[in-house]
């Protein structure tokens, strides 16, 4: 049961990439609050924050994903300290934990590469990538780094793992995260299949991997080995930019899937638009949610507050960010302080 006195906070980082990096920064806000606070200080110069992870058996440990590597604060950003990094020199793209340890964490990389530890993120790590064959077709396309965007852990048995690249596929590990290959390989017309941006395993089918990708959404069979296209209803008719997908933590059924107008299929006059869905029956079906407003770009980011799971938050390209206490049911809208550009991303936000 949930104190009374419980307060959820909102978690927002922000990155550019590539040729466009502009300025960075985290973001916070407290539940109530309607302007947001900059908690930066301490993270490295203009911070491009591309990965966030709150500790699950104390959530004012908060882990952040940087250009200069994993930086750990434990007072939910008030003071920050870099951690051991076994991969210098490489961006930080993804964090994760274990589902039973909350000790031992990963984390992924630009170029690609996958860090473990298993004390907090006091030491790491590096797991075996050096078998890892990326599909030809990804091969000669930027980004050539390969970047780990997404990591998640089968919730039944952890030794099952999973990496999402982009651009290059699915990888997957049968050895707690030693050791890597990849799941998608053969003959590929065009690359947006190939470009994830998030992976999730639930536990209510441990045996089907969910993948959000540029162009739709796909989930594999018998561990990511027979693939199938998830089709949403009322998805956009011009092509589907799948941003982040999120099972929920007090229901595996329930899987959160955002989305925008535009993608590898949409015709170049497609409008910006943004939509946040949601399955009950482990992405069978799909629904549509009611934000009270549509966002004029696609929806990047989706964060549910485990300890009060009815507290779900959203993320669009644009700046909105969308708040609900009720499970999606009603929702209240603030903005963040930042001008969107394409130098500017809203890459992870965790709520907690």
């Amino acid at each position: 049961m949930v104190a009374t006195n419980h307060r959820t906070y909102t978690y927002i980082g922000l990155a550019g990439e590539g040729d466009y990096i502009g300025d960075g920064g985290l973001l916070r806000q407290a539940d109530g609050e309607t302007g947001w606070q900059d908690i930066s200080a301490g993270l490295p110069g203009n911070p491009q924050v591309r990965a966030l992870l709150l500790k699950a058996d104390n959530p004012a440990v908060l882990f952040a994903g940087t250009q200069n590597g994993v930086y750990r604060s434990p007072d939910r950003g008030a003071t920050w300290q870099r951690l051991p990094d076994p991969a210098d020199g490489r961006e930080v793209w993804s964090l994760a934990a274990h589902p039973s340890d909350p000790e031992t964490l990963f984390a992924g990389y630009e170029p690609c590469a996958i860090a473990r530890s298993q004390d907090g993120g006091q030491t790491w790590q590096e797991m075996d990538t050096s078998q890892v064959i990326f599909p030809h077709i990804t091969t000669y396309m930027p980004p050539l780094g390969k970047r780990v965007i997404g990591i998640a852990i089968d919730p039944v048995n952890p030794a099952n793992m999973y990496a999402a690249i982009e651009v290059g596929g699915l990888l997957a590990s049968r050895d707690g995260g030693e050791t890597w290959a990849q799941l998608m390989d053969g003959p590929y017309l065009r690359n947006n299949t190939l470009d994830l941006h998030q992976v999730q395993v639930s536990a209510a089918d441990p045996e089907t991997v969910q993948i959000a990708t540029q162009i739709a959404m796909f989930r594999g069979r018998r561990q990511g080995t027979r693939w199938e296209h998830v089709q949403v209803q009322d998805m956009f008719p011009g092509g589907s930019y799948c941003r982040d997908l999120l099972v929920a933590p007090d229901d595996p059924s329930t899987i959160y899937l955002a989305s925008g107008a535009g993608g590898g299929a949409a015709p170049p006059d497609t409008v910006p638009e943004g939509a946040l869905f949601r399955s009950r029956d482990i992405g069978h079906t799909w629904e549509r949610l009611d934000l009270g407003d549509v966002p004029p770009g696609r929806m990047m980011q989706v964060a549910i507050d485990p300890a009060v799971p009815t507290r779900l938050s959203c993320a669009a390209y644009s700046g909105e960010v969308y708040h609900s206490h009720d499970q999606g049911q009603t929702w209240a809208k603030t903005e963040l302080p930042i001008e969107s550009t394409r130098y500017l991303h809203i890459y992870p936000m965790v709520c907690g």
